[in-house]
């Protein structure tokens, strides 16, 4: 079994290159120049091109023909193929894997929707990986997926809100009083239809990065084992102040640091801190 996924998903490059996953591109355009996320452009160039421009970036979801493209060459050396999606609640990423997928009669394409992104789609995709490499059937994969989607939270708060509201992530009355207001949202995926959702709000960057480590507290509990992965865009100070804020409420086994792809960033701008959160004991019976 293979595994197709796209560039919504925040994964170690490590991880990717020892699964042998397969990404379909997010192509971002920027000044006139579109990148292939994650391919053509790092997250840190970017971030600097876009600190160093007022043109607003715009974001285009991978086409049917291509997903057709990667079907076909993947149905060749095995036709189970396990394709794994950003939140369908925020992108057609989805509904053109499903397409490309009717059009390819000799691979056996199985579409999950995440109903997030970034890194807890992340997690997902590597966990899939990790239990075809340890033998598991689809079926077993599939439940322990839902689990996964059941049991951890992502969530970020930004510098800015002029990309969401230019992205259509948020009304543009109501991101313009909250910016008027310098009102900083920590924002969240909901479980129920993969859109955002307000978690809560603070006046300041650095106070709502805080609130996020007490959001988790609400959630899992002071003192709770945790499996936490921080993202950044082009804020690595902002991670900080939040590590040290979680070590000190929870026992912490961490997943390194991720800067958020072009993809993503596009649509949040520079300053975003959030994280993936979930059960420590979720992933212990993960094979390796």
């Amino acid at each position: 079994m293979q595994i197709v996924t796209d560039r919504g998903a925040d994964l170690l490059p490590e991880v990717a290159e020892k699964y042998g996953i397969h990404f379909t591109p997010l192509k971002v355009t920027l000044d006139s120049h579109t990148y292939a996320s994650g391919v053509d452009i790092t997250p840190e160039e970017f971030y600097k091109l876009l600190e160093g421009t007022e043109d607003m970036p715009l974001t285009s979801q991978p086409s049917v023909g291509e997903f057709v493209d990667l079907y076909r060459q993947l149905a060749q050396t095995d036709p189970d193929i396990l394709s794994i999606h950003i939140s369908s609640g925020l992108s057609g990423t989805l509904n053109s894997a499903r397409t490309a997928a009717a059009l390819v009669p000799e691979a056996n394409v199985t579409l999950v929707d995440t109903a997030t992104l970034s890194c807890p789609e992340g997690w997902q995709v590597e966990a899939a990986a990790r239990a075809i490499r340890g033998g598991w059937s689809k079926e077993r994969i599939l439940e322990y997926l839902a689990e996964i989607r059941a049991q951890t939270e992502g969530m970020f708060t930004v510098a800015t809100l002029k990309y969401l509201i230019h992205g259509g992530r948020i009304s543009h009355i109501k991101g313009l009083m909250a910016s008027l207001l310098n009102i900083k949202p920590i924002i969240g995926v909901a479980k129920t239809d993969g859109k955002y959702f307000q978690l809560g709000q603070e006046i300041t960057l650095k106070r709502a990065i805080l609130r996020e480590a007490d959001l988790v507290v609400r959630r899992f509990g002071e003192g709770a084992k945790l499996r936490v992965q921080l993202l950044h865009a082009n804020n690595l100070p902002g991670t900080e102040w939040l590590r040290e804020r979680l070590s000190q409420l929870f026992d912490i086994e961490w997943v390194p640091t991720i800067s958020i792809t072009p993809a993503l960033g596009a649509h949040v701008g520079v300053g975003l801190v959030g994280m993936a959160v979930g059960p420590a004991a979720l992933f212990a019976s993960l094979p390796g």
